[in-house]
């Protein structure tokens, strides 16, 4: 008797698995055509990366834009990421200094949602259902959301992780920018 075959998850999606590079096949391609990560870095130097993130994120086109983005839901750690590995496809970082980039990306992103202030901004997709990010002993007195005040940490940029430099840069140059969205809109 024949049997149905059934639908695979490549089906679905209409992808073929077999449409894809041979391996070695990039060892074949001219050395005159390269990609632009498998020459050196334009930076190599985390501070030098993170203060380019600054200017890239923060300049008129861009900066209204990414507020959008994050006051739409869009998790900060996505965004990072996206962020991140556009730097190094295009060349700027290397893969072991994007690693390095991780944390003060985020923290930049926070210092963005903190002066635009957006509140609520998701951190990582399914943070509220993590059981690593539960607080011990907060189910012991109940939190009262009728009240005026309520108040919910979050984590403040370190001065460490952005450097002095960029950090006075942000309390500087942010709020305003910031502050110019909010008057176009």
């Amino acid at each position: 008797m024949a049997e149905k075959i059934k639908e695979n998850q490549f089906d679905k999606q209409g992808i073929n698995p077999f449409n894809a590079p041979i391996p070695g096949e990039s060892l074949t391609a001219s050395p005159d055509m390269k990609k632009k990560w498998e020459s050196p870095p334009r930076f190599t130097d985390p501070d030098d990366c993170i203060e380019n993130i600054y200017l890239e994120l923060t300049n008129d086109d861009s900066l209204p834009e990414l507020v959008k983005v994050i006051n739409e839901g869009i998790p900060l750690d996505e965004l990072a990421q996206v962020i991140l590995y556009k730097g190094y496809t295009e060349g700027l970082w290397s893969p072991d200094v994007m690693l390095l980039l991780i944390e003060p990306t985020l923290y930049l992103l926070i210092s963005i949602a903190d002066y635009a202030d957006i509140n609520d901004y998701i951190l990582y997709e399914g943070e509220d259902t993590d059981p690593e990010a539960e607080i011990h002993g907060d189910d012991v007195e109940p939190v009262n959301m009728d009240e005026d005040e309520v108040t919910e940490e979050r984590p403040e940029p370190k001065k460490e992780s952005l450097g002095e430099s960029l950090l006075a840069k942000v309390e500087s140059e942010l709020p305003a920018k910031v502050a110019e969205i909010k008057e176009k809109e």
